[in-house]
């Protein structure tokens, strides 16, 4: 087995969480490290009182984000998944890594059309185990909200369609690109795209 650097990239609410689930199924031993639970885990450490805040604290996110996954690399992980919406931003540091510790890089970019994507993402803010920190402009440690849709940083349909667009999260690949379109869940050979993803680990 190769060393392998899996990124699940794509646009929010396209069911990148779903598919690390199933690939549990046909990889078991995978090493997974995802930026928004590194964003929890420090918003809940520290919390922000304003988005200025938040601001900063994500350059802490990204640091510790990075240096984990140094480590998991220096230490010879096998295969090593990540998730989130990508973007140019990571790229040049997740392709320096990459190739300073000898990994191949395979990128499953998840794709949609964006009316189905937005539904799915306000469903998904208004969820209760949706963190807390990820639609607040202040956040503190234990802080709680029942009702979701009182959130001060709902994000809008407009504001949605320009960050994918600005961010280009639909262009995202690095190495070997497999891409799905999950527009509709139901139609996604979720089992034909994983077969095709072991054959090249």
């Amino acid at each position: 087995m190769k060393r392998t650097l899996i990124l699940l990239a794509g646009p929010p609410a396209t069911g990148k969480s779903y598919l690390i689930g199933k690939m549990r199924q046909v990889i078991p031993d995978f090493f997974l490290i995802t930026p928004d639970e590194v964003k929890e885990m420090y918003a809940d450490k520290l919390g922000f009182r304003t988005l200025q805040e938040k601001q900063k604290l994500e350059v802490e996110v990204w640091q510790f984000y990075y240096g984990v996954l140094t480590d998991y690399m220096a230490a010879g992980k096998k295969v090593i998944v990540s998730e989130y919406p990508f973007s140019d931003k990571q790229k040049s540091k997740l392709a320096e890594l990459s190739k300073e510790h000898g990994y191949q890089v395979i990128t499953i970019r998840l794709v949609g059309k964006f009316e189905a994507l937005w539904r799915r993402r306000q469903l998904r803010d208004l969820e209760g185990d949706r963190h807390l920190s990820h639609v607040m402009t202040h956040y503190q440690p234990g802080d709680v909200l029942l009702d979701r849709s009182q959130a001060d940083n709902h994000i809008s349909k407009e504001g949605f369609e320009t960050i994918i667009a600005e961010r280009r999260y639909n262009e995202f690949r690095l190495g070997r690109l497999f891409q799905i379109d999950v527009s509709d869940f139901a139609q996604v050979n979720y089992d034909q795209l994983l077969k095709e993803v072991v054959n090249n680990i």
